[in-house]
């Protein structure tokens, strides 16, 4: 990734947004990115447009890229379209970054789109069913609730059906069994997130929360209440890479370098063996490229689907040794001013979870984090971030994983 940079970032508030369409939030994600780059429309080299809905949820089942970005005036250049689950954001914004290192254009677009809010509830709910290989889903479903049926369990608190928050609610359980997590925990988590995203003004929800009224809520599936698990959303994250070598003077006083972007798939673990998550192993890749390490990074964005996600990517990312992310968070070190902050956007549980768009968020909270600009939800002194972005299930852990790790603006060069 060297002198490779991203120059601009912009995305749309995220929530439910009836008036809206992938076209004008495309648009609006675009716009904002190019207008934070100074760069113009033209200057775009190619683009890769991440979204994961519009095929089954609308019908446009093939180059939603080509439209979406021709009604805003793309024309002519390569648009690629990414499909990678919830990880699909990351991976248009790695793919821009080996376009731009190849050589094959200077200056390169990554962008993710979605507009999941539709009246036809059952539909929208139909699309995360297919995160998964939908070919022996019976047969995963019964081996994940096999896998937690000794752990400790309340069965007065029945699930609410929705596919992957089951999924989430069997792997908290596991680690529950295993190790000291809570959740209380859990709660924390979440009251953690839905207090940050206050100071967020594209967040989906901006009302603080404490524990109490974490665990009060709405069941969703054992120990996952309602503020503890991401809701479906509307909008769109955009990200402009560009090499070194045309960045102006200017250009140069904010771009934020790329250090690391890896991706990569799971293995055939067995649910205890948790040193070998993919995610962890991923991560481990990155702090090597980037010569860097845990005790490194000032500030992460990671993929909390659930509040369980995040404490176990902050296992994963090496912010506390396995097992000790209920510890981790209970020490207040992820929380804004703590030593590590985690989600200081309020993250997918508080700021929204549009699934292409959500990779290109977490990188547009970093980017303006590391450039001191984010205000009141500001880590201080922020001089290297990490971002973890995890899509879709396959065996007991994601079906694919994207770590990205930036560093800091510095100035001329």
């Amino acid at each position: 990734m060297k002198d490779i940079y991203i120059t601009g970032v912009g995305m749309t508030p995220f929530g439910k947004q009836p008036q809206q369409t992938v076209k004008s939030l495309t648009n609006t994600a675009v716009s904002a990115a190019l207008v934070d780059a100074s760069l113009e429309l033209a200057s775009l080299g190619a683009a890769y447009f991440a979204n994961t809905g519009q095929g089954l949820l609308e019908g446009q089942q093939m180059v939603r890229g080509q439209i979406a970005l021709r009604a805003m005036g793309v024309q002519g250049i390569p648009v690629i379209n990414v499909e990678n689950a919830c990880a699909s954001g990351s991976s248009a914004l790695q793919l821009a970054c080996q376009a731009v290192a190849a050589g094959q254009t200077p200056i390169a677009l990554a962008v993710g789109a979605e507009k999941m809010v539709i009246d036809d509830r059952e539909r929208m709910f139909s699309l995360f069913d297919t995160a998964w290989d939908v070919s022996v889903a019976d047969e995963s479903y019964r081996r994940l609730q096999a896998m937690v049926e000794d752990a400790d369990t309340d069965p007065d608190n029945v699930a609410t059906r929705s596919l992957f928050m089951d999924i989430y609610g069997f792997l908290t359980r596991l680690h529950m069994a295993h190790f000291d997590t809570t959740q209380e925990h859990l709660a924390m988590i979440a009251a953690k997130n839905h207090t940050h995203s206050v100071h967020n003004p594209l967040s989906q929800y901006r009302q603080a929360m404490t524990v109490d009224e974490v665990m009060a809520a709405r069941p969703i599936s054992w120990p996952l209440t309602l503020p503890m698990c991401a809701p479906v959303s509307d909008g769109a994250a955009a990200a402009i890479v560009c090499h070194s070598d045309v960045l102006t003077e200017e250009q140069k006083q904010r771009a934020v370098p790329v250090l690391a972007c890896e991706i990569g798939i799971g293995s055939d673990r067995q649910p205890e063996q948790f040193d070998q998550h993919l995610c962890r192993l991923i991560a481990n890749r990155a702090y090597e490229q980037a010569g860097l390490g845990p005790a490194d990074m000032s500030v992460a964005e990671v993929h909390d689907a659930t509040a369980f996600a995040e404490l176990q990517q902050t296992e994963n990312l090496g912010f506390c040794s396995l097992g000790d992310g209920g510890a981790l968070v209970a020490s207040g070190a992820t929380t804004l001013g703590g030593q590590i902050p985690v989600n200081p956007s309020g993250g997918l549980q508080s700021k929204g979870h549009p699934i292409g768009a959500t990779g290109l968020a977490q990188i547009a909270e970093l980017v303006t984090q590391l450039r001191g600009e984010t205000g009141k939800r500001q880590v201080e002194g922020a001089r290297f971030a990490i971002a973890e972005n995890g899509g879709g299930f396959h065996g007991y852990e994601e079906a694919v994983a994207a770590i990205t790790i930036l560093g800091q603006p510095q100035g001329p060069f």
